[in-house]
Order: structure tokens, then sequence, then C-alpha cells
């Protein structure tokens, strides 16, 4: 539909649990309705909302080159004066992912709100409407701006980065181990937001259909370099690795990130664990064996955030280096502060930050 000579919410619709049905034929949850089903759901609103559907997906699907349409139709909807403010009702799989390359790439002060369902639409309770409605009251709202990306889910704000999904069927699907909500917005809609976070500065679009690879290679007691190596054969020009504890893996992985990191691919070391710093601490195979390899610590990314992060930076064409100053600085502990007391996080004891 046009855009509303009104002050207006855009709500971008991509399919997810929100818009989803049970399929008669076998059973199946499949994303079926459009955005203005979804919209309906929610009831009416204090503020006009324009629905743009952009696909019908489970985010289980999607793509880089989709996660980038997202942020397409981001930029495309605040280019015009009278919105107040993006929602984006997204599939819970890989919210995580789109919604922090939305921040990364988000240069406005209105903010952009992600939000979805654990119930879908035809369940005899669902949460998604609730969502919405929550959604739309936080992208409307003049104390949301200057905060980048959120994804506002069961009543909580969350900030992004680290925010990840955390329940695979509980309501309270989201949250952020290290930095908390930043608020919340009750039932009614009431807004209780803490201070605004720093931001850094935005990344620029980076171009669709480049086709760069970039893989998450998990680490496990006995894994070896096979899997790594299927990677770099299948043309990855960026490696994660999922490492145990603050960052470790073992000796093999060690000299596989040694050659490749030589040969000009980009290995970041992340955590399988909850919460908590990435450091390069421990030798023979550890943290401070892959750091002394020439792979970079994610701080507090976790592995489908900073893949995010690496695959953005990879399309955009960046050298080596800037790439690796670019990972380190956002996912650097000592500038993301707690939305409580804005002190940084404190380092391990004992321990001094590499």
């Amino acid at each position: 539909m046009g855009s509303p000579a009104t002050e207006h919410v855009v709500l971008l619709a991509t399919g997810g649990t929100i818009a989803s049905r049970t399929d008669a034929g076998d059973g199946s949850t499949v994303a079926a309705d459009a955005g203005g089903t979804v919209l309906a759901a929610a009831g009416t609103s204090t503020v006009a909302v324009e629905v743009v559907d952009l696909m019908q997906k489970g985010s289980y699907l999607l793509t880089f080159d989709d996660m980038l349409a997202v942020c397409g139709a981001i930029r495309t909807a605040l280019a015009v004066p009278e919105t107040l403010g993006i929602v984006v009702t997204h599939g819970t799989d890989t919210m995580e992912e789109t919604a922090y390359l939305a921040d990364l790439l988000h240069d406005d002060p209105r903010p952009v709100v992600f939000t979805g369902a654990q119930r879908a639409a035809d369940s005899s309770d669902p949460d998604g409407p609730g969502n919405l409605r929550a959604a739309i009251t936080l992208a409307a709202s003049a104390e949301a701006r200057g905060r980048g990306a959120l994804i506002v889910f069961d009543g909580e704000v969350l900030p992004l980065p680290a925010t990840r999904k955390t329940e695979t069927t509980a309501l309270h699907a989201f949250s952020n181990p290290d930095l908390g909500p930043v608020g919340s917005v009750s039932p009614t809609g009431e807004i209780d937001l803490g201070p605004a976070p720093e931001r850094r500065s935005p990344l620029a679009a980076p171009p669709t259909g480049t086709g760069i690879r970039v893989d998450i290679i998990a680490c496990y007691p006995g894994a070896d370099a096979t899997l790594f190596a299927a990677a770099l054969a299948a043309g990855a020009r960026g490696i994660v690795l999922e490492a145990t504890g603050l960052g470790n893996a073992n000796a093999e992985l060690g000299d596989a990130v040694r050659r490749a990191v030589r040969d000009g691919v980009v290995v970041v070391t992340s955590t399988r664990v909850h919460a908590g710093p990435v450091r390069g601490v421990y030798g023979a195979g550890g943290g401070r064996t892959l750091e002394d390899a020439g792979a970079v610590p994610s701080g507090l990314l976790r592995p489908s955030q900073v893949r995010t992060l690496l695959q953005a930076l990879l399309a955009l064409g960046l050298s080596g280096e800037q790439v690796v100053r670019e990972i380190r600085q956002r996912g650097d502990p000592s500038w993301l502060h707690s939305p409580t007391d804005h002190s940084p996080i404190s380092p391990l004891p004992g321990k001094a930050d590499p």
C-alpha cells in the first residue's frame, strides 16, 4: 500500500511463526499469513501502520541476501519523513542475525524493532499479537530513538548485539546474558527504558549477490581439522570457530588456523558458552595458541552474530586489517556497557585483557 501522509510506523512482514498456520495436508506449521492479517490479529493501534510484505518464510530458510533485503526495506521506509519507526515481524530462529545486521547498518535515530512469536497464529493462545502491539508502541515512541535496532519479546526490550534466542518453546524466547534487557513494554503500552548505550558508527550496506562464504565450525572433544579443511575447500573466506570455554580448540585446529590465516582467510574465535567474553588465555591449542596463529577473538559476540558481522565486512571488500579491527572493536566488552550502570564488564580475576 502507499505511504500514509500522516506520521506512521512501517510494518515489514517477513513471515515466521507469528504468520504461521498448520498445514491441513501434512500437519506442519508454515508461514501463511500476510502482514495485514498479522496486524489485524494484534488489534487496533493508537498510531497509523503501513504494512509492507517483504517475504513469507520461516527464518530458518533465510539467506544473507534475504537479510540484506530486510535492511534495504528498512532504509527505504526511513526515507519517508512521516515514518516514526520500523517494526519487522520475523521468525525467531535467526532473528538474532537479521536484527544484528540491521543494527550494524542503521544510520538513523528512528527505532527499528524486531519481534515475532513462539506460538503459531492459529494456536489457541498465540503470543504474536501481544508482541506486535508492544513492538508498534516502542517503534512509535520518542524514548526508543537513538538506540539502533532492538528486539521486543514477551514484554522485554533487548539491545543488540549479544541478544540471542535462548528458549526453543518458552514465550520468553530471547535474552542478553551479558548486557541484560534495556527496558520493558507493559501489556497496556507503558514504556520503561534505561539510558541509551553508546553506539558505534554504522557500516555501509554490503552489496547483494557476492556469494561470499563464511562457515561456523564447532569444536568438541576429539575434534580434528576435517570440517575446517572442507570449509576452506568449499571456498570459505571466513571461518568462525565455535570454541569451548574462553575460546579454546586443540593443537590440530590451531595448526589449521595458522595455515588458513597465512592464505588470507579470516578466522574468528567465538564460544559455545552462554555468557562472558572470549579471551586468549590457554596454550597447547587453547585460545592463546589460536590468537598466536592469527585468529581474532570475538569478545562478547557469539557465533551467529560474529558470522553475520564477518560476512558483512568481507562483502564490503575491506582489507584483512580492517576486518580484524572492526571485529575486535564491535565485540570488545570495554565499550558494551550494562544498561543498568554503564560500567564496563570486569576482566577475569588475575587475567589481563589481550
